[in-house]
């Protein structure tokens, strides 16, 4: 078998891109006569076709082409990481960092701590994702990943994972509520999320207990505004809730209140910048110190 020519696997994506052989030379400022060579000399070395014109007259991938461009995005994603590296090499601490994480700890915990790290690193970019997905760091969606679980085996080898502490959580209610707190009813999560530890803690003692769900939302954002505006109790992560005085802690009976591990999740490629690192150690010492 002829050996596969990174060179190629550009045209190939620019093809799957741009869904035709000029729009993919313009891309590739080359002519479409080159794109389409190019494509037939990876498709003579695989022994499959990867394109096929569809009724739009646009160029599909076909089921073996749609693999070839899925792996051709990661070589390309290595490739693009390799030169990060290499401009990233100097002590400077500058430059932009993407980081991503469930948006209550965005909103209530990193965004507060940001003006203490860009007051010490003036020439550094903090690019905020509050997202509960796991955005892909292979592509680049973020550099840095905070997570409130270990791993899973789908991540693979390609992303470096340290866990850097635990996020504990308690049962709080509105200050001004009237009343025995332990008879409010539950606010928890929507059907959609049933499976996070926090909707399974917050069913289980509703079974234990007294007390419905009489509100169900998708985020610990609005959890906590609906304690916060009275509608019923429900578990909040400590880091958060414990600096809100206008909401208390409710002391729980029986059964353990939950906690969580904080994981950092990190392409290998980047990890080692200088700012990714500064990034990192601001993360954890801000997580940690609060946590404490």
């Amino acid at each position: 078998m002829p050996a596969l020519d990174w060179n190629d696997l550009q045209y190939v994506l620019a093809v799957a891109r741009d869904g035709s052989y000029a729009r993919a030379g313009r891309r590739l400022k080359t002519d479409p006569t080159t794109v389409a060579r190019r494509v037939r000399s990876i498709e003579s070395a695989l022994g499959a076709r990867l394109f096929e014109r569809a009724m739009d007259g646009q160029m599909r991938p076909t089921e073996a082409g749609e693999v070839v461009v899925v792996r051709s995005e990661i070589v390309e994603a290595q490739i693009c990481g390799l030169n990060a590296v290499v401009k990233g090499a100097d002590a400077a601490v500058r430059g932009s960092v993407r980081v991503t994480s469930v948006p209550i700890l965005v909103n209530r915990v990193l965004i507060p701590a940001l003006p203490k790290l860009l007051v010490r690193y003036p020439d550094l970019r903090i690019d905020l994702i509050a997202d509960s997905r796991d955005l892909n760091l292979t592509r680049r969606d973020a550099d840095v990943a905070v997570r409130l679980a270990r791993p899973g085996e789908e991540v693979g080898n390609g992303v470096f994972a340290r866990r850097i502490g635990l996020l504990r959580y308690a049962v709080y209610a509105c200050a001004s509520q009237k009343g025995d707190p332990h008879e409010l009813p539950w606010v928890t999560y929507e059907d959609g999320m049933a499976h996070i530890p926090q909707a399974k803690w917050i069913g289980n003692a509703a079974v234990r207990g007294a007390g419905f769900a009489a509100v169900a939302v998708n985020d610990a954002e609005p959890l906590l505004q609906s304690v916060q505006a009275g509608l019923g109790r429900s578990l909040l992560p400590c880091i958060v809730a414990d600096r809100i005085s206008s909401i208390v802690r409710v002391e729980v009976d029986g059964g353990s209140l939950l906690e969580r591990e904080i994981w950092t999740l990190t392409h290998p490629d980047v990890r080692h910048l200088t700012r990714v690192s500064a990034v990192l150690d601001w993360i954890e010492a801000t997580l940690c110190e609060r946590e404490a």
